[in-house]
């Protein structure tokens, strides 16, 4: 089976640190060993930003940011500021 599209939808929400760590290894093999396209939701800051060639940042159903993630480091407006503000603090 070698499925066009991977989705993923907060796979490693419910996990403890190093079972997320190890998920999030095989989620690299796929793209880096097999060359899979992933479609992920996620609150990985980190790993999204590693592993991403595009993010895409959602907030009421609307799109609010779609770009490459090197982009991260200075969010181009204030809700997705806030948000990576939030989320990167409590990791």
């Amino acid at each position: 089976m070698r499925p066009k599209l991977i989705f993923f939808d907060e796979l490693t929400s419910a996990l403890d640190p190093e079972l997320t760590g190890e998920v999030l290894d095989v989620m690299k093999r796929l793209v880096t060993g097999f060359h899979y396209t992933l479609v992920v939701v996620s609150h990985e800051i980190p790993f999204a930003k590693e592993v991403a060639s595009r993010i895409v940042f959602m907030d009421e159903a609307k799109i609010l940011y779609q770009s490459g993630p090197d982009t991260l480091d200075n969010p181009p407006n204030d809700r997705l500021r806030k948000f990576l503000s939030k989320i990167l603090s409590t990791r």
